[in-house]
């Protein structure tokens, strides 16, 4: 019987890339598998490890200076040997890609409904404009993304919108394989089970192989039928997904899974009493009734046979404290409005309504100038460390940056400022990270120098947009202990902002639940693990993948 899909021996070189202790230079290094229709294989390892170059290598997506050897066969035809028209018909008929950052699938100046447009029209010429919009409109529910966004632009949407909008053109043209490099990263966990389910099922009904590319083991274990584990290049371990989990043979393999259950195990402050601050104590950040409303722009004749409210309501109304010293972490579905408050706090957006008050002051009534000396005091760490980091700009400047926006060194000292923090944050030898550029380095050293950036200016609180969700599980570990050891060291307060679950009961004291713009639950983290008042809390408990009970 001949296979679905077929690696074999695929070695994957990128132009400059030496040889050194522990690695051969190949960034993919001899790997072989196969997929048959139906199957689900998951695709775990480090960051830098090659799963993602193993899947552009596989769609002949990567620069044609690569050096490729070995074989990728799709029903026994050679991929490598496919003419232009050929390879634009495998790609999105027969094999779809869902890549980790939605907007390299997104144009920016076309709307939601042109993309699918467009993707139909491309692949499917016999369908009219209005079958292809009714499809893509059924394919768009599927991923929770409402027929009202049809004419937005990708800039419209958050992170996880942008994704759920690129798993849906990944399904529209129903292909019988779908390469998944880290898709459900951005997005909760209610909206990662719904897609994920859907995927499972459409390999299930339309016999449709899945080969998902992930670091978190408990999505991979739960989903997928086989999973590979992936070190340095290589294929180190295959097998049943539960002997896997259960019985694992490799080194490495133990090490994941060690590092995935660490986080996962309850934490020693949520076996604490939650956080006490005494009544006399001022917050260190006070919100009162913020809003941050916004209206979609609309032509003439829409305003004028439409008349539905169009006002998205990304904060409505959230009155919230955050104490000094303190760790609140702030969880939701991708959409209910967790960034834009980020935003709206620092400012960066001013809201529509309400207070914002940070060291007793009224950050909303302040002039764009007096607000600088606050910000150097609140500083934010974002889930893409590209968000900050100039590729231009060696790493010591990228961190130095912030001391001269705010005349706080001369060169020399921001100079011994910046090796002393890249010492802190595990970034040695400093002398050599300095002169690095970000491209040099892995995900999780990206990470660290954008913590570093943050904290160079010795601010009171770091807000944490999604901070570790891009890292496997073994490197957000590391990243998460060495911020709980900064706050110690720096006397940090923290707005922690993810949609994991485990991550923010394993960081945090308290946890605010944020659904459609509201907080609709807030308590100390053991409260709400062990006794969630609000439907929607308990909804997103349930949709979280645990490892411990997969391992059982």
């Amino acid at each position: 019987m001949t296979a679905l899909f077929q690696v074999d021996n695929l070695r994957v070189a990128y132009p400059h890339s030496r040889p050194s202790a522990g690695n051969s230079g190949w960034a993919v290094d001899g790997v072989s598998f196969v997929l048959q229709p139906g199957e689900k294989l998951g695709l775990v390892g480090e960051s830098g490890c090659g799963k993602s170059t193993l899947g552009r290598a596989a769609m002949r997506l990567l620069p044609p200076t690569t050096e490729i050897t070995g074989q990728v066969n799709w029903l026994g035809e050679s991929v490598f040997d496919l003419t232009s028209a050929g390879l634009r018909k495998f790609r999105g008929e027969a094999v779809a890609l869902i890549f980790q950052d939605p907007m390299t699938r997104l144009d920016p100046l076309m709307t939601i409904g042109e993309h699918c447009i467009e993707t139909l029209q491309a692949h499917q010429p016999q369908l009219s404009r209005q079958q292809a919009k009714q499809k893509a409109i059924e394919t768009l529910e599927i991923v929770k993304i409402p027929a009202s966004r049809w004419a937005q632009y990708p800039h419209e949407f958050s992170g996880g919108m942008r994704q759920r909008v690129a798993i849906a053109l990944a399904l529209l043209l129903n292909p019988k394989m779908i390469v998944a490099d880290e898709p459900t990263t951005s997005l909760d966990v209610t909206v990662s089970a719904q897609i994920l389910q859907e995927l499972t099922r459409l390999c299930r009904e339309r016999e449709m192989a899945l080969l998902l590319i992930s670091h978190d083991l408990a999505m991979i274990g739960e989903y997928c039928d086989r999973i590979a584990v992936m070190y340095q290049g290589k294929m180190v371990e295959t097998g049943a997904a539960q002997t896997i989990l259960q019985q694992p043979q490799h080194e490495y393999t133990r090490s994941l899974l060690e590092a995935a259950l660490h986080i996962q195990a309850v934490s020693s402050s949520e076996e604490d009493s939650p956080l006490e601050i005494p009544s006399s104590q001022p917050p260190l950040l006070q919100l009162t009734e913020l809003q941050q409303h916004y209206n979609l722009e609309r032509n003439f004749l829409a305003k004028l046979f439409d008349k539905s409210d169009t006002t998205i309501k990304a904060v409505d109304g959230i009155n919230l404290e955050l104490a000094t010293g303190e760790i609140l972490g702030l969880v939701g579905e991708s959409g209910c409005g967790k960034s834009t408050l980020s935003r709206t706090i620092l400012q960066l957006i001013r809201p529509t309504s309400g207070k914002v008050e940070f060291l007793g002051q009224d950050l909303t009534q302040l002039s764009r100038q007096t607000l600088r000396s606050y910000r150097r005091e609140m500083q934010m760490v974002f889930q893409d460390p590209h968000a900050c980091l100039n590729p231009l700009m060696r790493v010591g400047e990228s961190i130095a940056d912030p001391l001269f926006i705010h005349n706080l060194a001369t060169p020399e000292e921001a100079k011994k400022q910046v090796l002393s923090m890249l010492e802190r944050v595990g970034l040695t030898p400093t002398e050599e990270y300095y002169q690095r550029f970000p491209s040099d380095l892995s995900g999780g050293q990206q990470q660290r120098v954008a913590i570093a950036r943050a904290l160079i200016t010795r601010p009171k609180l770091l807000i944490c947009d999604e901070p570790v969700s891009m890292l496997d599980a073994s490197v957000q570990s590391q990243v998460l202990e060495l911020m709980l050891e900064l706050k110690q060291e720096f006397n940090l307060t923290y707005l922690f902002i993810t949609h994991d679950l485990w991550v923010a009961r394993f960081f945090c004291d308290r946890i605010a639940v944020m659904n459609a713009g509201k907080i609709v639950e807030i308590g100390a983290t053991r409260d709400i693990f062990t006794n969630p008042q609000h439907p929607y809390t308990q909804t997103l408990l349930k949709a979280a993948p645990l490892l411990a009970s997969q391992k059982l």
